[in-house]
């Protein structure tokens, strides 16, 4: 199938891996690439998905937190899946990833805690369905997580303590509109999050009675230090560009801020410069970050692609550090073809 776009993905996260020095996360995955990416490059129908409208979906991202770790985000299957088909999918490449690369014990926990969202009569009204993530390291699969389509009738399904968290997010914000529960197996444990919408305009600073209620008030300083250095001194977002996930940890509460740069119709020209010099001070997160770019840049070119998603995370353990999301150039499709209306975020 020399024509279809699959082979290309294959060789990008090959070239990534060892750019990074991960191992090669093409043969766990293979089957489901081939399935996903089917469709020749270029062909217009990749545009229309959920996860990254407008570019085959095919999500890379940086984490300072994981500075160092291949992390990728897909939307299963091809264009013509219902949600149904891609939660199912996403299902059974969780479950055998989690099976034989953690255990069954890993196995068995993730069937407990998907089953609201992957048994009988929880695939009503599915609009994208699911996304499935995977991130490697040295020493093979890191973790695997699938973010499942969620309505507001299925945050009680949610494990008591994240529901008393998301609750109390309900409580303070009340226009936040649930979007996807991101259930994750990793080598040693496992996790469940919640990720909202905030339809309307949003001012960072009123973030701040969320943030006391969970007990991370003292964390804002340093993200809108983060964001305002980012967005140019802008602490204000548009309707429609904010996300935020909030995870339930033995730690404590886990929040994060994510914005949809697409969304910001300001975002300075010198966006990636100014993250970098906010990275400044951890010289090694600064490395790995320039590295990740690198292994996404293809060899005919100077730069990776666009930056689709900026993200802020901090917990009482953690002081806020950056995630970034990346549509990579070889996968666009050109803008005249996009319907931006199809994103999940919207």
């Amino acid at each position: 199938m020399p024509n279809h776009l699959a082979p290309q993905v294959a060789n990008r996260l090959r070239l990534a891996a060892r750019q990074l020095g991960t191992v090669d996360p093409v043969a766990p995955l293979a089957s489901l690439i081939n399935r996903t990416f089917d469709l020749p490059a270029g062909d217009p129908r990749y545009a229309d998905n959920a996860l990254t409208p407008g570019a085959a979906p095919i999500e890379p991202s940086y984490s300072e937190l994981q500075p160092w770790k291949l992390r990728f985000n897909l939307q299963p299957l091809g264009p013509d899946a219902s949600g149904v088909d891609r939660r199912d999918e996403a299902t059974r490449e969780m479950r055998r990833l989690a099976g034989t690369c953690f255990g069954r014990d890993a196995l068995r926990w993730f069937d407990e805690r998907s089953e609201p969202w992957r048994g009988l009569g929880s695939g009503q009204n599915l609009n994208f369905g699911a996304f499935f993530g995977s991130s490697f390291d040295r020493d093979g699969l890191y973790a695997s997580k699938v973010y499942y389509e969620t309505t507001p009738g299925q945050i009680e399904s949610l494990p008591p303590g994240l529901f008393n968290l998301i609750v109390t997010a309900l409580q303070t914000m009340p226009k936040l509109r649930p979007l996807f529960t991101t259930i994750t197996a990793q080598r040693d444990y496992g996790g469940q999050r919640l990720t909202f919408a905030h339809p309307p305009p949003l001012r960072i600073a009123d973030l701040q009675p969320l943030l006391d209620a969970i007990g991370l008030g003292s964390r804002l300083p340093g993200i809108l230090q983060i964001m305002g250095l980012v967005l140019g001194g802008r602490f204000d977002l548009p309707a429609q560009s904010t996300l935020i996930g909030l995870g339930q940890t033995p730690e404590g509460p886990e929040f994060e801020l994510y914005v949809l740069l697409d969304r910001i119709p300001d975002l300075p020209p010198n966006f990636l410069g100014l993250l970098t010099l906010g990275l400044s001070e951890r010289p090694r997160e600064l490395a790995a970050l320039e590295r990740w770019m690198t292994a996404f840049t293809p060899d005919d070119d100077v730069w990776p692609g666009r930056f689709s998603i900026l993200s802020v995370r901090a917990s009482a353990t953690t002081a806020p550090r950056v995630s970034l999301y990346l549509r990579p150039a070889e996968f666009e499709v050109p803008s005249q073809l996009v319907n931006s209306d199809q994103t999940a975020f919207a």
